[in-house]
């Protein structure tokens, strides 16, 4: 079990979590979307992490068609341009469900890093702050593409419980 903390004050911003060996794929059929909102469901299920190894969230890189790298079906953000782009943000971001940090975390609403129809894009980088200020995580739920909550990673650290479990199940 792991529990992850601010990195700026030491408060813990989720309960104990399980890790999974990857990220799922997100189930971008209707029956994977809440009818009242729009909103896919977490890629993580409650009680859960996992790592993700590629780039996530802003800034993002202009890049011809043959270079554009091809992400897991669904998970590709809602960006601010319609150019062809990609993320060059940060590898190894924390992936949670929702309900595991927001009730630690609030939004940090500036500018247009909110925006969204139907719920924050996660496109105009880190959305939700601990108490003390620290921008710690973004969250993208909104109804056109993934619900998933990106732990920063130079913004949190891990504590590994005792008596964790070590089949990452």
């Amino acid at each position: 079990m792991t529990v992850f903390h601010c990195a700026k004050c030491g408060v813990a911003l989720t309960g104990e979590l399980v890790a999974m060996a990857f990220v799922p794929a997100v189930d971008d059929s209707d029956r994977g979307r809440d009818r009242d909102t729009g909103r896919a469901r977490s890629t993580v299920p409650c009680g859960h992490y996992a790592i993700d190894p590629e780039p996530w969230g802003a800034p993002f890189v202009s890049v011809d068609e043959a270079r554009r790298r091809v992400r897991g079906a669904g998970r590709e953000l809602m960006r601010p341009d319609s150019g062809l782009t990609e993320s060059a943000g940060r590898r190894d971001s924390v992936v949670v469900h929702p309900d595991d940090v927001l009730p630690r975390l609030e939004p940090f609403v500036l500018g247009d890093n909110w925006l969204g129809c139907c719920g924050p894009t996660g496109a105009h980088g880190p959305n939700l702050a601990c108490v003390c200020g620290c921008r710690a995580a973004t969250w993208a739920a909104d109804c056109l593409g993934p619900n998933e909550l990106h732990l920063v990673p130079v913004r949190v650290w891990a504590r590994e419980q005792p008596g964790g479990r070590a089949d990452g199940q």
